[in-house]
């Protein structure tokens, strides 16, 4: 009988910072897009709709790890994965895997920065969204990158309504922020205010 050994936090965290060593300080994210590795599985790892990272129920509080595992994340059309170039794990995520928790307006552009340290300039590339959940309250968004979202946290939202100006669309008149070029509907007047 072959036994199967659980996939650990060690073994992934050694399998993304060797891939981040080859690369050249500036040089942006490892590549998971063009990765297939043979091993494929799931980890008991869930992010949280707050933000916060769980192993087996327990938060991870090493910032530097999640900020790593968080480089290695890529979302398929089944789910959300950690990939190195090895092992592909499927892990739970209960809303959006990063969390939008700073907003500032520079010239025309409005740059978001995530809990994991991501710095994203909302435009064409990375739009902005609002859903309306079930309660009615909005659920605001931010693409950061290959079809992964940061929740916009709420009092970051309540910043973008107050930079919000209406403008008369298909619909009626709706409030929205402008960046890099574009366009973002964040509702209609007054309905974010109270």
């Amino acid at each position: 009988m072959t036994t199967v050994q659980k996939p650990g936090l060690d073994a992934i965290a050694q399998a993304a910072q060797s891939q981040q060593k080859g690369q050249a300080p500036g040089r942006g994210l490892p590549p998971v897009h063009l990765w297939n590795p043979a091993h494929s599985g799931e980890i008991d790892i869930v992010i949280t709709s707050d933000g916060r990272w769980l192993h087996e129920g327990a938060v991870i509080y090493r910032e530097a790890l999640v900020r790593l595992f968080s480089t290695i994340l890529r979302k398929d059309p089944d789910g959300v994965y950690l990939v190195t170039p090895v092992e592909k794990l499927k892990i739970t995520v209960e809303d959006a895997p990063f969390l939008a928790v700073r907003v500032d307006r520079e010239g025309g552009d409005l740059k978001f920065l995530t809990n994991v340290g991501d710095e994203v300039t909302a435009g064409p590339d990375n739009a902005i969204r609002v859903e309306v959940g079930e309660d009615g309250e909005p659920r605001p968004y931010l693409h950061v990158r290959r079809g992964l979202e940061a929740l916009i946290s709420r009092p970051v939202f309540y910043e973008l309504v107050d930079l919000a100006e209406p403008r008369d669309t298909p619909d009626g008149e709706t409030l929205g922020v402008s960046s890099n070029g574009a366009w973002f509907a964040v509702g209609p007047p007054g309905a974010h205010l109270s």
